[in-house]
């Protein structure tokens, strides 16, 4: 081999070394970084015993848009101002988005309004769409109250007084649950009693009321799932409770609920898919973050589910996600 020959190979060899040398260290070939989308969760709970399906579906949407999502629980019981704190120190850390399962609907949307976040908002409830609001996640609850009503009616007697125990009518869903829960049992003849949370033993002492004086028996509605979830634990406690509470309905499923369902604790909920929630509104959020979402609303379908039911499996996927 000439001493040109030798020349040419080793310059083709250094130009390969050279070309992949500066390819690696993205000199050429500029590799498209992804930026990350920051979300922030912000919730109307103190911890998430509500939201096990919602955070797997979360969790899942999370990995594979690879965003960085920030679970925010509220330091006291249903505190809509410390929540719209949250809203804004969000906001000001950076944000790019964020999931609002709001404490009062009504007061979540005019702090928004005012505030004009300047990043998009998914909002876990029905609401008007507007500059603040790129998306809402809903199921609709005065659907959710009418359904309930019509099992009611078609398994109870009339005669049996029926007391519906709420968290808080003001509290976002509540009262359109309300609405549609005796937009049935009035109808049928029910004598029906709204007994609203104030303080951590309203529920025991309005069974205690019944119970230890024997006025009669009663059947007991859970209007949302913390009022569910609190009746289900006191009943499941006391058979003494369990003689004079009749049944138990109510709105909402957590794991907790549906053993508690299985056991026959529980006689019948109203339940949706939460782990569709917890992913749709992550991807929603991503989506909004980039300008590249279509839809507005999305309202998600409410299913009824009693101890038969929930053995037949027809709803397993929906009410235990595998990821």
């Amino acid at each position: 081999m000439s001493n040109r020959e030798k020349i040419s190979w080793c310059a083709g060899i250094l130009l390969l070394v050279m070309l992949y040398l500066l390819s690696s260290t993205d000199l050429i070939i500029k590799e498209k970084k992804r930026e990350i989308c920051r979300i922030s969760v912000i919730i109307d709970n103190v911890n998430d015993n509500y939201y096990g399906s919602f955070r797997a579906g979360m969790d899942m949407a999370e990995k594979k848009y690879q965003a960085d999502v920030n679970f925010i629980t509220l330091y006291a019981e249903n505190d809509e101002e410390q929540q719209e704190e949250l809203i804004v120190r969000e906001i000001k850390d950076g944000a790019n988005a964020i999931i609002l399962a709001p404490v009062r609907e009504d007061l979540a949307v005019m702090k928004l309004d005012e505030i004009s976040p300047g990043c998009p908002v998914i909002f876990l409830g029905p609401t008007a769409i507007n500059s603040s609001v790129a998306c809402s996640i809903s199921v609709d609850r005065y659907e959710m109250g009418r359904t309930l009503g019509e099992k009611i009616a078609e398994s109870e007697d009339p005669a049996v007084p029926v007391c519906l125990f709420s968290e808080g009518m003001a509290y976002t869903g509540n009262l359109d649950a309300y609405d549609g829960i005796r937009s049935v049992l009035d109808p049928a003849g029910f004598t029906v009693r709204l007994i609203e949370k104030k303080s951590e033993d309203t529920y025991r002492k309005a069974i205690e009321e019944t119970v230890y004086p024997e006025s009669g028996d009663f059947m007991a509605v859970g209007m949302d799932v913390g009022a569910l979830s609190e009746l289900a634990d006191i009943l499941e406690g006391s058979s003494v409770y369990r003689e004079h509470v009749t049944a138990l309905y109510g709105i909402g499923s957590t794991t907790a609920l549906l053993n508690q369902l299985d056991r026959g604790i529980v006689k019948g909920l109203m339940a949706w898919n939460r782990f569709d929630e917890g992913y749709l509104s992550v991807e929603k959020a991503v989506q909004a973050a980039g300008g590249e979402w279509k839809e507005k609303r999305i309202t998600l379908t409410p299913e009824y589910i009693d101890g038969e039911i929930l053995r037949s499996g027809i709803f397993e996927k929906m009410l235990y996600p595998m990821e």
